[in-house]
């Protein structure tokens, strides 16, 4: 489904702030779209050449109507003097002029319609930093941490784990819901609850403020973080409400200043909150996809920033660091990479990865991403801030992962087993209530 933007005002926003930028830029936004992986770089051509229609139609239609204006205040002026003769033939011009302006309004219309459709569907620019590439393979790995654990020789992934300690049921999962919604119990069901707080407390502790959102959100709030055309086929959508599942917390967060302006002593705004992710990707077969590797419902904590556009970068940093401090505290080995173009979101313009290594899977397994979109989603959502000098201007948003829960759950199964049982890391101890699973 194509959401039609023409009637919404933040779409009227984008459509300014986005023709700027192509028409002054074509070739380098092409050659940074290109970086990106993209290869529908005709699109920037398609939307210069509407945006003329645009502009010429709009011109027609302002020099109609103020012919129309002209020739009523005319008539005024004449039926004062007792000239109606000549006033009914004003009036026959202004019919005639009418009869013209209506297909010119239709026109513009349908052509600012196809307009807007178009621009929704160019991805954000990537930054300069963002390495080459098309694949996972030419993702940067920036750098490593922790130490990869030793395993006894009857170690076992995480799947057995579960099973045997029997703290996750994906078959009564099946059963309620379908595969891939996983039915937490017992030690299983503490260990989430323990790492939602934990995380949550981390965040609160370092300034973010704790949000409690909605799951579903409407089709502009989608729109507003880019999963509006580009994810669309990913989320699950409620049609008789025309409402969607959310994928993230992002989504609802960052909305939560849609429209607004804000004060610049106000910034940063720091946010995080926990939810349930609901995603339809899932469903393929293999080792890749076994146990909590990948699931259509998980737990997540997300942190989100607004912050002033010089500082964005110096905040990614600091998320970055963030982000790999609680990782720490988990002792968990993990590598930080800076994706390549071709392996970005639709909407970031700069992304670093977060992976922890299951030591039973001997792989590395994605558990965050770290992402700038610069003013591409305020840009869609207006959200703004009055610098001092009294003019407004778009915020930069980032989010980040802060943990997604299953894959770090697998993790600690794996690589903390012993003959006894799962030993948890000492940070979890009095959010568990035992130091192990057992």
């Amino acid at each position: 489904m194509l959401i039609c933007h023409s009637k919404t005002t933040f779409a009227k926003i984008v459509k300014m702030l986005q023709l700027q930028v192509l028409r002054q830029n074509a070739q380098a936004v092409k050659d940074r779209l290109a970086k990106k992986n993209f290869r529908e770089t005709n699109l920037v051509d398609e939307i210069i050449a509407l945006d003329d229609e645009r502009k010429k139609l709009q011109l027609e239609s302002d020099n109609t109507q103020a012919k129309i204006n002209s020739a009523s205040k005319e008539i005024g002026q004449l039926m004062a003097k007792g000239q109606k003769e000549e006033a009914n033939k004003r009036k026959q011009e202004v019919a005639a002029y009418k009869n013209t302006l209506q297909p010119i309004a239709d026109k513009l219309s349908e052509t600012e319609k196809l307009l807007n459709e178009k621009l929704v569907l160019l991805p954000n620019l990537p930054s300069e930093k963002v390495p080459a590439g098309k694949t996972p393979a030419d993702n940067v790995v920036m750098r490593e941490g922790g130490n990869k654990p030793t395993l006894p020789s009857d170690a076992v992934p995480h799947w057995e784990l579960i099973k045997k300690y029997d703290i996750v049921d994906f078959e009564t999962g099946a059963k309620i819901t379908g595969s891939g919604f996983p039915l937490y119990k017992g030690k299983g069901a503490r260990l989430q609850r323990a790492l939602i707080q934990y995380f949550l407390d981390y965040n609160t502790a370092a300034g973010y403020t704790e949000y409690l959102p909605p799951l579903m959100v409407n089709e502009a709030t989608a729109y507003g973080t880019g999963q509006l055309p580009d994810k669309e086929g990913q989320m699950y959508y409620m049609q008789a409400d025309n409402f969607y599942m959310i994928p993230t917390a992002e989504v609802p967060v960052t909305n939560i200043y849609r429209d607004e302006i804000l004060k610049e002593e106000s910034l940063p705004v720091k946010m995080t909150a926990y939810t349930p992710c609901f995603r339809r990707e899932a469903g393929s077969f293999g080792a890749d996809v076994r146990g909590l590797n990948r699931v259509h419902q998980f737990d997540k904590v997300e942190i989100v920033q607004l912050v002033h556009p010089d500082k964005s970068y110096d905040v990614l940093e600091e998320m970055v660091s963030h982000v790999e401090n609680l990782l720490n505290t988990l002792e968990l080995p993990y590598r930080i990479l800076k994706l390549c173009g071709g392996d970005m979101s639709f909407a970031s313009a700069l992304t670093y990865d977060f992976e922890v290594y299951s030591a039973a899977q001997q792989k590395w397994l994605e558990v965050s991403s770290v992402s700038n979109f610069e003013t591409f989603q305020t840009n869609r959502m207006k959200i703004r801030f009055k610098g001092a000098d009294g003019k407004s201007r778009l915020l930069h948003s980032l989010n980040g992962s802060s943990l997604a829960l299953p894959r770090i759950v697998a993790c600690l199964l794996e690589n903390n087993q012993f003959a006894a049982g799962i030993k948890l890391p000492a940070v979890l101890h009095n959010y568990f209530g035992a130091l192990s699973i057992s």
